[in-house]
């Protein structure tokens, strides 16, 4: 075995055989990817700017805040419930619209259904453009569009979902036996009757799981849209925070994470029941 640079810094351990006969094992690689990780965070930290002294300065003012947060506002609970239903409301709504059509872009992107290279790049192109821009960024926009409220956080979490979903689908076709899809085929099926009999039933539970982990995640998107002016309990917490509000802050974050908790809970049981 010939010995690289790395085999002579690291040296190869030698096994002898129960036939005599000796045997060389490379040495780990982890040594010089620690080495290259550690070059690589300590660059990043030095091009970025970040200075870590201001975590030994200024770190203790989150727990200054966190502290002022409790006990949460509970007179302040009446005025969550129409933000959080718009949150709520938004997210349902968008993850449905986005599972639903994600399915024909799935469809289109796949090149063992439909095979025309352009036709694949061009779905492909679209989900990628989609996937590159934030949901945040996505709801900013929207809100040129379609002006502020929960009409552009709709808009921006069925565009994510849209591109979420249509991802991982097109992928997992992609992936699928086609034996069942071309015995329809030479039926005398069309594409979409054969897709409808053959590939749906493979990559139906799939798609109903990855749906409701796109919306219960959806819901944690949806509340911080409302800083960019797209509704919800986002545009709540942002008002109470610049009011320095802490106590409301607090009594909005913990109503948020109870729903968001349950939301959790529920999708967690029906996914379950898929597998």
């Amino acid at each position: 075995m010939k010995l690289t640079w790395y085999d002579k810094v690291f040296k190869p351990k030698t096994y002898t055989l129960s036939n005599g006969k000796e045997v060389k094992q490379r040495a780990s690689r982890t040594p010089i990817v620690l080495v290259v990780v550690l070059l690589v965070t300590i660059i990043s930290f030095e091009v970025t700017g970040v200075d870590l002294s201001l975590l030994r300065t200024r770190g203790h003012q989150f727990f200054v805040i966190l502290l002022a947060m409790f006990p949460p506002n509970a007179d302040f609970f009446s005025s969550i419930w129409g933000p959080l239903f718009d949150t709520i409301q938004m997210s349902l709504l968008g993850s449905i619209l986005g599972a639903v059509l994600a399915i024909p872009l799935a469809l289109l992107s796949s090149s063992n259904i439909i095979r025309n290279v352009f036709i694949n790049g061009l779905f492909k192109f679209f989900l990628s453009v989609l996937r590159t821009l934030p949901t945040i960024v996505m709801a900013l926009i929207a809100t040129f569009l379609f002006g502020l409220g929960t009409m552009a956080g709709t808009v921006a979490i069925f565009l994510f979902t849209l591109s979420y979903i249509g991802k991982l689908m097109y992928e997992h076709i992609e992936n699928v036996d086609m034996g069942a899809f071309e015995a329809h085929e030479s039926m005398g099926l069309t594409k979409v009757e054969a897709f409808r009999y053959a590939i749906v039933p493979e990559i139906l539970p799939t798609y109903l799981s990855v749906s409701l982990y796109a919306f219960e995640g959806n819901i944690r998107h949806a509340s911080i849209l409302g800083y960019v002016g797209a509704g919800g309990v986002g545009l709540l917490l942002d008002e109470r925070l610049s009011w320095r509000d802490y106590p409301s802050v607090g009594m909005v974050l913990l109503t948020l994470m109870l729903v968001v908790f349950v939301i959790e809970r529920i999708s967690e049981y029906f996914r379950m029941k898929l597998t």
